[in-house]
């Protein structure tokens, strides 16, 4: 089995110049078919001109405009990989379970709690090699926003897209994020995977201390990170375009507070760690000498190792062509038209 590729793919672009070529030399056909008019009658000029030929200038420009193309494939470097070679390497599975919940706009840690921790995200991201990532956002419900992957560049543009709207009903729900992200690891293997769990612990809706349990029950870790500060702070919102912060039914203004107790909980029953946040950091690092604790598991993966150029065929195509349009005349050749290969004499 061999894999195709062009290395300079970019380059078939100038393919596009062909059609503008056509529809110049078709104009300049249309124009000078006028100009004869002009000239004379058709007749007339047949017998003046005794020697042109309609087709040949159409097929020289055919003959052009082929070898043209050829020799734009031929510079976008054509190539057949020739050798498929089995590549090992070692890496775990890392599933981000991250709070959107409307608390997760409060401000205890700059720039919000929701903000902070994308960065953090992103950080992490740059910081695997061979490991594999997916990110599940949740509030009320949970949904997968990114299936694991090892493509740390798709992890990041998901990423940003990320904002309290994106899930459509509110509150926390731990259990079920945790749940989603044991169903989502890949199925071989039960040793390398951990779950990520990001939020602020105010969880309203499920239990995740269970959901930990199921989570180990299944060979995979989970660590948790509390974003947000004891002492708590109100959750900002606009109205009529102004800064205001959310209130009860009561009038008055809500307090969103860091629960550490059921996050270390959580991550305790995970057989995790648990790292709280802070204006200074989010504590990456500890997580992250955490997770390159957890044992590797070696990955084969197929690559075609080595690819060949095809270039040259069609560079070699294109000259044959040049070299037909070049001993093809435009006009009749007047030994040529005397011989009748057909004739009964």
């Amino acid at each position: 089995m061999e894999m195709f590729r062009f290395a300079n793919i970019e380059l078939l672009w100038g393919l596009l110049i062909i059609p503008l070529l056509a529809l110049i030399f078709a104009w300049s056909r249309i124009a000078r078919k006028r100009a004869l008019k002009r000239f004379g009658k058709q007749e007339t000029i047949s017998v003046l001109m005794p020697f042109t030929s309609k087709s040949r200038p159409v097929f020289k420009f055919i003959m052009l405009m082929l070898a043209l193309a050829f020799f734009i494939v031929g510079a976008a470097r054509p190539q057949f990989g020739s050798k498929l070679k089995k590549v090992k390497r070692e890496g775990v599975e890392l599933m981000i379970a991250l709070d959107v919940s409307n608390s997760m706009m409060a401000e205890d840690i700059e720039p919000n709690r929701l903000e902070r921790a994308k960065r953090a995200i992103s950080r992490l991201v740059d910081r695997l090699s061979d490991d594999k990532i997916g990110l599940i956002v949740f509030a009320g419900d949970a949904y997968m926003q990114l299936p694991i992957t090892s493509d740390y560049n798709s992890a990041k543009l998901f990423l940003n897209s990320v904002n309290t709207q994106i899930v459509p009903t509110q509150g926390t729900a731990i259990g079920t994020a945790i749940q989603m992200g044991i169903r989502s690891f890949t199925p071989e293997g039960q040793s390398n995977k951990a779950i990520i769990v990001i939020t602020d612990g105010e969880n309203h809706e499920d239990d995740p201390v269970s959901a930990a349990q199921e989570a180990v029950g299944n060979g995979i870790v989970v660590h948790t990170i509390g974003m947000g500060l004891p002492s708590g702070s109100p959750i900002p919102v606009l109205k009529g375009g102004q800064k205001d912060y959310m209130k009860d039914k009561n009038g008055e203004v809500v307090i969103t507070k860091l629960n550490e107790t059921m996050l270390e909980k959580i991550a305790s029953t995970g057989n995790g760690i648990y790292v709280r946040a802070n204006n200074a950091q989010v504590g990456l690092n500890a997580l992250f000498d955490e997770i390159n604790k957890l044992e590797k598991e070696e990955m084969e993966t197929l690559v075609y190792s080595e690819y060949d150029d095809q270039f040259q065929y069609f560079f070699a195509i294109g000259l044959l062509l040049l070299l037909l349009e070049f001993v093809t005349l435009e006009r009749k050749n007047k030994y040529l038209m005397k011989v009748n290969l057909f004739s009964t004499k």
